[in-house]
């Protein structure tokens, strides 16, 4: 009865001990299954470990390797350092126009290996830069920086034949003297503006600064696009302002002995 009783007890825990481990078993594989299907959903891409300038080379510091989404992957994603950088003794690539921290290295958005990098990559395929003369009183106080949108104004005339009028709405301002970096936030007088218009904007733009004077007017990012502006001039401005009272000032002239009140003007 004792012999019988051990063997059932051993053959009790035999197979409580193999349920264990294959529960055990069961567990691992299905958490590395899960983990195997979590890594595959994603793929890593580089990214920007900090924000880039316009024509800044391309180097292992400005990178950073983060997970992303793998059905959400954009066209053009560098997925590998050794395709983004370059081998030793070869130049550089180069960002073609402003990258922000965080943002996607695409290839629409870097050189090719030495490769030269000027303003004209940042124009879409029907756009054309085109620089206007600015002061301090026509170009908002030196807050235009590259990457805002501006309507430009012109004015002409003298005296009461002074007329103003918007001739361009919702331009966008690509570079602020020779400085085209839109992370740039630092005010700064210049004396030209570039702007990227239309072939048929250019040419207004062309003849309105032979004709006067231009100004820039800073928009909100959230601003309309265009509204309807008319032609205003300086009599419209006149006619309905507020006629202050003259106060009449007098002098006393003597001529003789005839003294006579005169009003000086």
């Amino acid at each position: 009865m004792r012999l019988s009783a051990i063997l059932t007890t051993l053959v009790g825990l035999a197979v409580a001990g193999g349920s264990a481990y294959l529960a055990r078993d069961y567990v691992e594989r299905g958490k590395l299954a899960a983990l195997e299907s979590e890594t595959a959903a994603t793929v890593s891409v580089l990214v920007a470990r900090q924000d880039i300038a316009m024509g800044q080379s391309i180097e292992t510091h400005v990178l950073e390797t983060i997970d992303w989404p793998r059905d959400a992957v954009p066209d053009g994603v560098f997925t590998d350092r050794n395709e983004l950088l370059p081998e030793r003794g070869q130049p550089t690539r180069r960002a073609k126009r402003a990258i922000s921290q965080g943002e996607l290295f695409l290839r629409t958005k870097v050189s090719d290996f030495g490769e030269k990098v000027t303003i004209g990559q940042e124009l879409g395929p029907n756009l054309r830069a085109m620089a206007i003369k600015v002061s301090a009183e026509t170009a908002v106080g030196g807050f235009v920086t590259p990457g805002d949108f501006v309507d430009v104004v012109l004015t002409q005339g003298r005296k009461e034949d002074l007329r103003a009028v918007t001739i361009l709405q919702n331009i966008r301002v690509i570079g602020v003297d020779q400085d085209a970096d839109v992370h740039g936030d630092k005010p700064e007088i210049a004396r030209t503006v570039t702007v990227a218009v239309s072939p048929a904007e250019g040419q207004r733009l062309a003849l309105a600064q032979q004709a006067g004077t231009l100004s820039l007017t800073l928009r909100n990012y959230e601003a309309a696009d265009s509204q309807e502006l008319n032609l205003i001039r300086l009599s419209d401005i006149l006619k309905d302002a507020p006629i202050e009272e003259r106060v009449a000032r007098t002098v006393v002239v003597r001529r003789g002995n005839v003294s006579e009140v005169e009003e000086l003007r």
